[in-house]
């Protein structure tokens, strides 16, 4: 029987709301949200996060990114997705999901590789089915869960940066970096795994441990600017969005999309001026502070 109290994008949310931040407004200035990711500049850290067969287009999702000046990934979908989605913007990554058959993984891989791409990525915590170790089926196709090897072949196969998806943990950041990744998506996938430790929570002691030029990305309950900050002053380069996304770009496409990220970012340049943060990599991570309600 499920447990409401092991409801990881609830327990996520308690987190987010549990940190206050303290503000520095006094001299501040009119901060920048521009971020460089790999010799690459973006206007804002916040990327739309790797949704999937979306009924209104995986292309049009990856136009309203290119409206806003943001990174976007985009998650499963067949070869043939691809060439719409990168035709209306190649600043995508593509995150794959672990088929059993490896052959699925690397013709996309190929594809995105042919596409210029941005980055390809894994989602391995969609390899397993939730309340067991069986390897999952997702959209009526075989997953199985990677070995380190099967890990190691992927991202020495492609010349394209690669980022796992559902690592959440030290010890999982410091396997992705020994494999050669170019960064980790901390995610429980959308509550895929139950009790799930807060990404954002393990963002400080991640950061310490990998160093400072290994990309993290924050997915899981971001909602807003104020929740961006939070994740960015804790560590995090960029900060994945997806489900608030969702309705404004079924209802208006991928105008109403970039209209809600700049809404984000302009919320994120608000609270950047309140605590005295010229750009996004200089939040000091001291300005936020957990409290108990």
């Amino acid at each position: 029987m499920k447990n409401e109290k092991s409801d990881s994008i609830a327990i996520s949310r308690r987190y987010l709301d549990s940190l206050v931040i303290e503000g520095r407004i006094v001299g501040s200035q009119h901060p920048s949200t521009q971020v460089t990711v790999l010799g690459k500049t973006f206007e804002t850290p916040i990327v739309p996060g790797a949704l999937s067969h979306l009924k209104a287009g995986m292309a049009g999702y990856a136009e309203g990114a290119r409206l806003a000046g943001a990174l976007c990934s985009v998650g499963m979908g067949s070869v043939e997705d691809m060439d719409a989605i990168f035709a209306a913007y190649p600043d995508v990554i593509k995150v794959i999901k672990p088929y059993a058959d490896k052959e699925e993984v690397y013709a996309r891989i190929r594809a995105a590789e042919r596409l210029g791409a941005f980055g390809v990525g894994m989602d391995v915590e969609h390899s397993i089915n939730q309340d067991d170790d069986a390897d999952s089926l997702v959209a009526g196709e075989q997953m199985k869960l990677p070995t380190m090897e099967d890990l190691k072949e992927f991202v020495q196969s492609t010349r394209l940066p690669f980022f796992i998806k559902g690592a959440l943990s030290v010890r999982d950041a410091l396997r992705c970096k020994e494999l050669g990744c170019a960064g980790i998506i901390l995610s429980h996938h959308n509550g895929l795994m139950r009790w799930a430790v807060p990404p954002v929570m393990l963002l400080p002691q991640i950061r310490e441990a990998v160093g400072p030029d290994f990309i993290l990305m924050a997915d899981g309950g971001i909602a807003d600017g104020y929740d961006a900050f939070k994740a960015l002053a804790l560590g995090a380069d960029l900060v994945c969005v997806g489900r608030p996304l969702m309705e404004p770009y079924a209802q208006g496409g991928p105008q109403a999309m970039a209209d809600l990220l700049r809404r984000m970012t302009g919320e994120l340049r608000g609270i950047m001026a309140r605590t005295g943060s010229i750009d996004v990599k200089h939040i000091d991570p001291a300005v936020i502070h957990p409290i108990q309600f």
